[in-house]
């Protein structure tokens, strides 16, 4: 299940959350008037509040499984955010998909991770809930922590690291791995983009050892997926550097556009050739429909300069109307720059 992307939001306190809160959801008659204030304390720590909607996704085989979508939101003095998860309502101890199904319902739950646990109470009617929760850190966790020599671990530290779930068992599977000590805002960067053991153990597997975190961060945060590379390997693009498999993925060099171009007879471009074709717009369309107008493997080069100075396929067509299909590209490619209207 994908991490939701964390975001700061303004506001103007926890009233105003709160207020916010009984807004958005007393719209629909869900949130009780007395739920629309500070209402009972649920506990020591950071305070928020929380809104929650029940969904229904199919895993496998036809099966379903109850997922919350849970935001929690805050405002004090340190900043203002909110945070948004999907995830199983077994995750949520306490809470039943009973009590999210019910017309209504008065519910406490936990949501534990091991940086703390997240203690809320409020009310669900129909599938939408909101309330107040209270962040209570680990004192074992800022403990162990300290002896690993991460120092001390406020509850402001703890509340950061709890939301994007920095584990000990996450930072002992790094260390196998061989990214020992990483620094605490490396380690919320790995979760928040989806740098888990098993992408770097996969990157290791297809020749892709000993990776900076920056590395990992990068290819994540670009889409660069285990399936990707492998994609790109069978096509004969081992031994990428990982700058040259994010560049792949931010200009758009997919598998699929590999293998359009190798079926037009564009066997063993370079990397930087097929970037170079996907900045200037050389498409396989492009290519084809030149091939069908006489101008079959056209050096890449010349698709490039093609593009960049606007010799299109309707030019072609025009040029060829009145001179015929003798014009040569680099004619075409001339007849553009020196601006030659062939009507």
């Amino acid at each position: 299940m994908s991490r939701s992307v964390k975001k700061l939001v303004a506001g103007a306190g926890f009233a105003a959350v709160a207020g916010l809160v009984a807004l958005s959801l007393s719209s629909r008659g869900v949130l009780p008037a007395a739920l629309a204030k500070e209402g009972t304390p649920v506990g020591a720590g950071v305070k928020g509040v929380w809104t929650a909607e029940r969904s229904k996704w199919r895993v496998e085989k036809g099966a379903t499984a109850t997922l919350v979508e849970l935001t929690l939101r805050r405002v004090g003095t340190r900043g203002q955010w909110n945070s948004s998860e999907t995830l199983p309502v077994t995750d949520l101890k306490g809470l039943t998909a009973e009590m999210l199904e019910a017309p209504t319902s008065d519910v406490r739950f936990e949501w534990v991770k091991d940086a703390g646990s997240f203690a809320c109470q409020g009310r669900f009617e129909s599938g939408v809930g909101a309330g107040h929760f209270a962040f209570n850190a680990s004192a074992d966790y800022a403990a162990d922590m300290k002896r690993r020599g991460y120092g001390e671990i406020d509850e402001e530290k703890a509340l950061r690291l709890a939301l994007h779930d920095v584990s000990r068992p996450f930072i002992d599977e790094l260390a196998k791995l061989g990214y020992e000590r990483v620094p605490l805002d490396d380690l919320v960067s790995l979760r928040i983009h989806g740098v888990t053991p098993d992408f770097i153990r996969g990157m290791a597997a297809r020749g892709y050892r000993k990776l900076t975190t920056e590395q990992l961060t990068s290819l994540r945060i670009h889409g660069a997926s285990l399936e990707f590379v492998s994609d790109l390997q069978s096509l004969g693009y081992s031994g990428l550097p990982v700058d040259g498999l994010v560049s792949f993925r931010i200009h758009g060099v997919s598998p699929e556009y590999v293998r359009a171009f190798k079926q037009l007879g564009y066997e063993g471009l370079s990397a930087d050739q097929l970037v170079s074709m996907r900045i200037h717009g050389v498409t396989p369309e492009f290519a084809r429909e030149l091939a069908t107008l006489g101008y079959s493997s056209v050096p890449v080069d010349d698709l490039v300069s093609m593009r960049i100075h606007g010799v299109t396929t309707d030019f072609v067509k025009r040029v060829q109307g009145r001179s015929g299909k003798g014009v040569s590209v680099d004619q075409l490619v001339s007849m553009r720059i020196h601006g030659q209207n062939p009507d």
